[in-house]
């Protein structure tokens, strides 16, 4: 009897690992197998097999929670039917050769916590629609070739603890949003053509532990309001056009030791000097 309870639970298991996705989410899947050129793919998926022997899908209760593609080869656009798998929690498709723009509809994946598309040939604006994942906690677009402004209400995603989009075309100002996300801990920014002035309203990011804006245009003074991070560790903000003078303290966090261009393009170092921890911090109280 015990043997044969064995043998039900077994085949029970068996069924519930083999059990298939709704034609919606197992269509959207081919569509991406498609549209990446999936036949050249480093590990291919049989699609006449169960959605759950495919390579790099996780399932849970029927639904598609995962897709990890990490350097598998995908060559090609994502297609809009990416938006059709809104159980995804992850998705992962970093060094593969993906071009084109990011779908809009990757704002209907409500529940992404991780989205990764970093080392890629991506290009084009970051949607608007990525501010509606409110249960995101890592973006990742980072090495790539995405140009126009940050979207104006990236603010909206509370959750969000790592914003690394280094090594784009991103331009504009920082959105005045951006300033809101208290949960961030990682901000990497550098490497782009943003411009405008950095907001003292960056001591908002309580959280934040990593900040780099190396290698952008952002003019003007360099906020006294940073000492206010205290568990800021590593900050590289040099390879502006930052003016005036800096702290010895926050020159000391900066990897390059406050190395900026000045109005000619000519690399020269910010004065360091002493500030008085009171007048220092005065303008944000």
């Amino acid at each position: 009897m015990k043997k044969i309870f064995t043998l039900i639970l077994i085949f029970l298991s068996s069924i519930t690992m083999l059990a298939d996705v709704s034609i919606t989410e197992k269509e959207a899947l081919i569509k991406i197998y498609n549209a990446t050129n999936g036949n050249q793919w480093k590990t291919k998926w049989d699609l006449n097999a169960p959605v759950a022997t495919w390579y790099g899908i996780k399932i849970k209760g029927n639904n598609v929670v995962a897709l990890d593609l990490t350097y598998n080869n995908l060559n090609g656009e994502l297609p809009q039917e990416i938006g059709d798998l809104i159980y995804l929690q992850k998705l992962k498709l970093t060094r593969n050769a993906i071009s084109g723009n990011i779908p809009n509809s990757i704002g209907n994946l409500k529940s992404l916590v991780l989205l990764n598309i970093s080392f890629n040939k991506l290009t084009g604006k970051i949607p608007d629609s990525i501010t509606d994942l409110k249960e995101l906690q890592t973006l990742e677009l980072f090495m790539n070739k995405l140009s126009g402004e940050l979207p104006f209400e990236i603010g909206k995603l509370k959750q969000l603890k790592k914003l690394s989009l280094y090594n784009n075309e991103l331009m504009g100002s920082i959105p005045a949003s951006l300033y809101e996300m208290k949960s961030l801990r990682v901000l990497l920014l550098n490497s782009n053509k943003l411009s405008g002035k950095l907001d003292k309203k960056i001591a908002n990011l309580s959280q934040l532990v990593t900040f780099s804006l190396f290698d952008n245009n952002i003019q003007g003074e360099i906020p006294l309001d940073l000492e206010k991070l205290k568990k800021l560790k590593e900050m590289n903000i040099s390879y502006n056009l930052f003016s005036g003078f800096v702290s010895k303290d926050l020159a000391k966090l900066d990897t390059l030791n406050m190395m900026m261009f000045n109005n000619e393009g000519v690399a020269v170092v910010l004065q360091v000097k002493e500030v008085n921890k009171n007048s220092a911090l005065a303008s944000g109280e």
